[in-house]
C-alpha cells in the first residue's frame, strides 16, 4: 500500500480540496483508496458525509492511532492511503510526514505560503521524508509572472511536481457536493489537471519503490 500525506504549516493552501479530488481520480484509476483525516476541522469527514457513498471511505484518525490504522488498511486490501493534515506544525502532522511514502506540500504562489513551504521542507528534511511541492490555486494566465516566480522558488527548494493547479470554480463546487473535479465536470480543465497530477504522483511513488528495492538488494 502506498501512503501520501498532504502537509504544510499554513492553512488555506487547499490540502483537503486536493486530497478529495486526488482520491476520486485514483479510485477511478483502479486504486482502492482510504482517506485519513487528521485535521481537527474534519473537512474530509464532512465531505464524505455529503458524498453519501462508500467508494472512497474517510476516517478521522489521531496520531497515536495512525500506525495501527495504516496496518489495518493494508491488511484489508487498500492500495492507497491519502492523509490530510492540519495547517500547523504538531504531532499529527509529524506522524503523517513520517508515515508517508511521499509528502505533498501544496503552496499558493505568494510570499507567505512560500515562506511556510520552506519551513515544512526543513521539517521533512530533518525527518528524512520524501517530498514534492505542488503549486496550487494559481491565478489566471494574465498573472503568469507571479506564478513563474513561485514555481522557480519551489524548484529551488527541491522538487516541484507538475502540473500547476489553477484557481478554478470546479474545485470548490466539487468539494461542496462531496465530489471530485473529475466527477463534477469530467472534461473540464480542472479534471485534466487532477488526472495529470495523479499520474505524476504515481510515477514518483513507483520511482521511490524502485529505489527502496535497490537499497534492500544492496
Amino acid at each position: 500500500m502506498h501512503i501520501i500525506s498532504l502537509v504544510t504549516q499554513k492553512g488555506g493552501s487547499g490540502k483537503s480540496t486536493l486530497a478529495s479530488s486526488l482520491a476520486v481520480a485514483a479510485h477511478a484509476g483502479g486504486e482502492r483508496v482510504f482517506i485519513i483525516d487528521m485535521d481537527p476541522q474534519r473537512s474530509l469527514v464532512n465531505w464524505a458525509k455529503t458524498r453519501g457513498l462508500d467508494d472512497v471511505p474517510v476516517g478521522a484518525v489521531t496520531a497515536p492511532r495512525l500506525p495501527a490504522t495504516l496496518a489495518a488498511l493494508e491488511k484489508n486490501g487498500f492500495t492507497l492511503a491519502i492523509i490530510d493534515t492540519a495547517g500547523a506544525e504538531g504531532g499529527s502532522s509529524n506522524a503523517a510526514m513520517k508515515a508517508a511514502d511521499l509528502n505533498i506540500i501544496p503552496s499558493r504562489p505568494n510570499i507567505f505560503d512560500l515562506w511556510a513551504s520552506e519551513q515544512t521542507r526543513a521539517t521533512l528534511k530533518a525527518l528524512k521524508s520524501e517530498f514534492v511541492f505542488v503549486l496550487n490555486q494559481c491565478p489566471p494566465a494574465q498573472q503568469t509572472a507571479r506564478v513563474q516566480e513561485g514555481a522557480s522558488a519551489l524548484e529551488a527548494m527541491g522538487g516541484l511536481i507538475t502540473p500547476l493547479v489553477q484557481a478554478r470554480v470546479d474545485y470548490q463546487e466539487a468539494a461542496r457536493h462531496g465530489l471530485g473535479v473529475t466527477e463534477i465536470n469530467p472534461h473540464g480543465a480542472a479534471a485534466g489537471e487532477i488526472k495529470a497530477l495523479w499520474s505524476s504522483i504515481k510515477r514518483r511513488l513507483a520511482k521511490g519503490k524502485a529505489k527502496a528495492v535497490v537499497r534492500k538488494a544492496a
